[in-house]
């Protein structure tokens, strides 16, 4: 049985998921000891023990210490068995909760996609959530990234989530994808233009439309031209996001700006057009989130992969930790922490 110590690193929830999907590919069991031990309500939360119960379902697994608030995890999967799924972080909760769905299908994307079958997983609660990828971020970077390594899956935005009510859908297909192919990417091209969308639910256009004008400047001020489009989300609850995407060769860079109380709409914009800008002058191919979000995928593939980054994270090194536990392979990061950086996988 593999140990790993929840505590360490970033040691959030991201071990979690990352041990638990790596799991279920290799049928080695995990015990994970000190889960979010550092964080301010440590143990697992609702989004967090949701993950957890979608693995143990999906791989038909046994599982000792699955509760709110646990700090401890036995996991020992069984058979991964694709087919029809809903996940609800309210259910998981007793209540209404905003965790985050992008996160839950994080846990079980990978694991699903060695199934036999095709998946129809219907996943339920935060859907533009503060400190996990947007669906936005899902559908327009993540996924087309993946699919270059051979994996299809597609992820249907159904009603938007925002914090704190939640209740977002998302309907996810996944389609079996036996082997990886290993990526060289690592030289993209120049970018002068971004696109992306301002949203507004259950608010004021007018927000929506500062948001835009915002993040327009921001972008035009960096020499980028931006084709931004204004939406009125659908959702139970209110919220705003600004979302871009850079076009690069080969894929897409992502970054998404949350409103809040307080917040100004013109903050919300210009933080989106900032954090596209600062990437863009990297000339680096991954954006700092898909660089730790892509390293599992990339471990288990076929062949060799060199993926240059935006900054290597603490969130990018705790993943390589726990992904070095479970793929007997020469996984590397390259770079200093927060400076540019270089995956490889020999």
């Amino acid at each position: 049985m593999i140990t790993i110590d929840g505590s360490y690193g970033e040691g959030g929830g991201q071990i979690v998921r990352t041990a638990l999907a790596l799991s279920c590919v290799t049928g080695r069991a995990v015990e994970i000891r000190n889960v979010r031990a550092t964080r301010k309500n440590p143990g697992l939360q609702p989004q967090h023990l949701t993950g957890v119960l979608a693995c143990a379902q999906i791989a038909r697994a046994e599982v000792d210490g699955a509760a709110l608030g646990s700090n401890r995890l036995l996991f020992s999967p069984g058979r991964i068995t694709g087919g029809e799924y809903t996940f609800d972080v309210e259910q998981t909760a007793g209540r209404g909760s905003a965790g985050s769905v992008s996160l839950i299908l994080q846990a079980i994307l990978l694991p699903l996609s060695r199934a036999a079958s095709p998946s129809h997983i219907v996943l339920r609660g935060g859907t533009h959530v503060s400190r996990a990828p947007s669906v936005h971020y899902l559908t327009e970077v993540f996924l087309p990234t993946i699919r270059r390594l051979g994996l299809l899956a597609d992820v249907e935005l159904v009603r938007w989530g925002f914090y704190p009510i939640g209740k977002g859908e998302v309907i996810a297909r996944i389609t079996p994808c036996p082997e990886l192919e290993g990526l060289t990417w690592d030289k993209p091209g120049p970018v002068t233009h971004a696109s992306g969308i301002s949203a507004v639910a259950n608010l004021p256009r007018h927000i929506a439309e500062r948001q835009k004008d915002a993040a327009s400047q921001g972008l035009a001020a960096a020499g980028i031209a931006g084709d931004i489009h204004i939406i009125a989300a659908p959702a139970v609850g209110r919220g705003t996001v600004c979302f871009l995407k850079a076009d690069i060769e080969g894929g897409a860079a992502g970054f998404c700006s949350l409103g809040e109380i307080g917040k100004r709409a013109e903050t919300v914009g210009r933080d989106a057009a900032a954090e596209c800008a600062a990437f863009l002058k990297t000339g680096a191919a991954v954006d700092r989130h898909l660089a730790d979000q892509l390293l599992p995928y990339l471990a288990l593939a076929r062949g060799s992969s060199t993926v240059t980054a935006e900054a290597v994270t603490t969130h990018l090194l705790t993943n390589l930790w726990v992904v070095q536990h479970f793929v007997d392979r020469d996984v590397r990061v390259e770079g200093e922490l927060e400076g540019n950086g270089r995956i490889e996988v020999l």
